[in-house]
């Protein structure tokens, strides 16, 4: 009978220290692992107004209970205080890495890494401990080079840009190919001086039975492969068919060019093709000249037809600089977009604009360097640059975020999802754009809340089981509770639905404990255009999303200062996690 993992590694890099600690019972039951162990974990080992950056931050890198036993690509959850946003931050990454730190760790379900070395150093996991070693020779390299240091091992690591604290560098595995990418915590690694975590190990026969078992049933369903495969590459040409597809920098809502980097385009480009048999898309490796990219949705939308470009090769080009520096693409396309509209780029030396894949690489490698004015600037992320250079009402961000290629004026319940997002602007946390535009149906503010509410608690305890995104979609019906009940874990769909609102309401206290109000709950002015016209779910303007966020705080037992009240932290089981320093609301809603 295979036995969920019960403990955690705790490294302290200051005093270059490893110890295992049990992970009390109770907190594996109410926050099952992944996300809503780690926000159990910051919730409790930081203080309102750490600096992402200091040393005092914590990072965790949190495997599921059924992590190498779910069908699909084992992933890992990274969950920290980002430093972008000063939010709650959970970001997810693929690849080897997962799957050999499932074997390495043994029976801990995940590390928490606290303090900062005074020398880079990278962790090796192993036989269910962990070894603080020297990285001197690795700082420098970017992914690809750090990732082949290790060719027997399992990887996470950062490029130039988290070394260097680009507010949005990401953690990368399998040489760049998958990313830990929104929010930073590729900056918290740098800041810590931890250049890579090393896993020595696979997991053991019981899981490769049990996975087995569980997979075989899952794959007799085709829309499931299909969308195991598909790689979000799809995403492009369903956005622009709608009119939600950004482009050049938030001006238009459709791209000309969207037919030449999509899914048709990356099928008739790729070198290599896994995963699948012929008639099903996904899988794609993409050669560059830097060497194989394998582009995912959000390579073309932000880095094509963001930026206006409509050559397949040079957008995967692209990704692939942004993949090997370690740089979220999404932060990264809006960086340049934003620089572009801003007409700043002349004046540093830069000649930038829409359509030009080749300046638009030069920019990024000096934000990744920060040895130039505007690198630095646009490395802090594009809120902070607007700030100091103008230009704010240019490009949308939410708590600092920008925000993905999905334009909520093409679909307006995308407003709401982006503003009450846990993490900033981020299409992950909820999709309502998918329900609301396949229903046909007239959506009221209510319809709007209510789903993506329930999106947002749906995927915060799929993402606590850290399943694959790819194959999500097959355990909505039940949240996992038939696959948890094969490995000893008894759990009832109901049960869980609630566990993934508990989850999403600490997400939420740690935000306000962090200083955000409801005024951090919104979308720029730039979105709130009347004149753009109806999308999908209607017209957004500013009195449509007020109600639609009313509404939310109402189906969320929030009040109307966005604050869950007391009658609520009693319902979803935080009355007695919630700390004084936290803001609740003083009353029901309405």
């Amino acid at each position: 009978m295979y036995e969920p993992p019960t403990r955690l590694l705790r490294v302290d890099l200051d005093a270059e220290t490893v110890e295992s600690e049990a992970v009390p019972g109770e907190w594996r039951r109410r926050f099952v692992g992944g996300k809503g162990l780690g926000a159990r974990y910051l919730y409790e080992e930081l203080d309102a107004g750490v600096d992402p950056l200091g040393a005092e931050n914590a990072l965790l890198f949190v495997l599921g209970p059924l992590s190498g036993v779910l069908p699909g690509d084992a992933r890992y959850a990274v969950v920290t205080k980002s430093p972008l946003t000063g939010a709650f931050l959970d970001s997810y990454g693929g690849g080897t890495f997962p799957g050999r730190l499932v074997g390495a760790l043994g029976d801990h379900l995940g590390v928490l890494v606290t303090g900062a070395a005074d020398r880079p150093v990278r962790l090796e996991v192993a036989d269910g401990t962990a070894h603080v070693r020297p990285a001197d020779g690795l700082w420098g390299e970017d992914t690809r080079a750090t990732d082949a240091a290790f060719p027997d091992a399992g990887v996470a690591c950062i490029g130039p840009a988290g070394e260097r604290r680009v507010r949005y560098a990401t953690i990368a595995s399998d040489g760049g190919e998958h990313q830990a990418g929104r929010g930073g915590a590729g900056a918290v690694m740098g800041s810590k001086r931890l250049k890579a975590v090393v896993a020595r190990g696979r997991p053991p026969d019981a899981l490769a039975e049990l996975r087995q078992r569980l997979t075989e049933r899952f794959t007799e369903d085709e829309e499931n492969e299909w969308y195991l495969t598909s790689e979000t590459l799809e995403t492009v040409d369903f956005a622009d068919e709608i009119g939600a597809l950004a482009t050049r920098g938030w001006r238009e809502r459709e791209f000309e060019g969207a037919d030449d980097i999509g899914i048709e385009a990356a099928s008739r480009a790729a070198s290599e093709r896994e995963r699948r048999d012929e008639p099903i898309p996904g899988g794609f490796r993409v050669e560059t000249d830097a060497g194989e990219s394998v582009p995912r949705g959000a390579t073309p939308m932000s880095l094509g037809a963001g930026l206006g470009i409509d050559d397949f090769d040079a957008v995967a080009a692209l990704g692939e600089t942004c993949d090997r520096l370690g740089i979220d693409v999404i932060s990264a396309g809006t960086a340049v977009a934003w620089a572009i509209r801003a007409e700043i780029a002349a004046d540093h030396g830069r000649d930038l604009d829409f359509g030009d894949p080749e300046d638009a690489r030069r920019l990024l490698e000096d934000v990744a360097a920060r040895e130039t004015e505007l690198g630095d600037a646009l490395a802090e992320g594009v809120a902070r640059a607007a700030r100091r250079y103008g230009g704010e009402d240019l490009v949308p961000t939410v708590k600092g975020m920008a925000l993905p290629a999905y334009d909520p004026r093409g679909a307006v319940g995308m407003a709401l999802a982006y503003a009450t997002s846990d993490r900033g602007a981020c299409h992950r946390r909820a999709l309502p754009v998918e329900t609301e535009a396949l229903s046909g149906a007239s959506w009221t503010p209510a319809d709007t809340a209510r789903l993506v509410a329930h999106d947002q608690d749906v995927r915060s305890i799929l993402w606590s089981l850290v399943a694959d995104d790819f194959v999500g979609r097959s355990l909505r019906e039940t949240l996992g509770a038939e696959w948890l009940r094969a490995a000893g874990m008894e759990f009832t769909p109901e049960q869980l639905l609630r566990t993934g609102e508990r989850i999403w309401t600490l997400t939420r206290l740690f935000n306000l404990r962090e200083g955000f109000t409801r005024a951090d709950d919104d979308v720029p002015d730039l979105l709130l255009d009347s004149s753009a016209g109806d999308g999908v779910g209607g017209q957004l303007d500013a009195e449509t999303f007020e109600a639609m966020l009313d509404a939310y705080y109402a189906v969320r037992g929030w009040d109307a200062a966005g604050r869950p009240t007391r009658a609520t932290l009693e319902a979803v089981g935080l009355a007695d996690v919630v700390d004084e320093a936290t803001p609740t609301g003083s009353r029901d809603p309405g």
